[in-house]
């Protein structure tokens, strides 16, 4: 990579790791299956870098690498591991670290679910992708979209009653 380029790439990393990170973050479930998964995209965008020619497309690029990534990962994995955790709270209150628990509780439901749940629940209500934009991403149907959004729903509904309780409340 000649210098110019490398340090164009460099300051986009270090400008949008966070952001990068913390979508990586929703779609694993873990720490370091985040580290991995924004690595790996970055690695490949690298190679593409010199190719890249629009500023305002290339953290799309990246999240899309991602995504395909991410699926990648999961379709590879022939069985998806749980993960248990201790005493979830009743219920969120009102204040700074009730929103903390609730975020705690959140990211227990969201550990609970496999990886392909946990993708397009992020790809649809975080990165806030359109049915037919996850479909695009993920290379699968729109009628797979819907169903893996409800399964999604209803299993967070079964394994985090919590959240429900919340929903109402607000």
């Amino acid at each position: 990579m000649d210098p110019g380029f490398e340090a164009a790439f460099r300051d986009f990393v270090v400008e949008r790791s966070a952001a990068l990170f913390r979508t990586a973050y929703l779609l694993t479930g873990e720490r370091h299956s985040a580290e991995d998964l924004v690595q790996s995209a970055l690695a490949r965008t690298a190679a593409k870098w010199r190719g890249l020619r629009d500023p305002a497309a290339i953290e799309g690029y990246v999240r899309r690498v991602m995504y395909h990534e991410q699926v990648s990962w999961w379709r590879r994995r022939s069985r998806v591991a749980e993960v248990t955790t201790g005493h979830l709270p009743d219920r969120a209150g009102e204040g700074h670290a009730d929103v903390a628990d609730l975020r705690l509780v959140m990211r227990a439901a969201l550990a609970r679910l496999t990886r392909r749940q946990r993708t397009v629940l992020v790809l649809r209500y975080f990165e806030d992708l359109s049915e037919t934009e996850i479909a695009r991403v993920l290379g699968i149907s729109v009628g797979s979209v819907r169903s893996q959004i409800y399964r999604s729903l209803e299993r967070l509904k079964k394994t985090a009653p919590e959240l429900t309780i919340v929903r109402e409340l607000r």
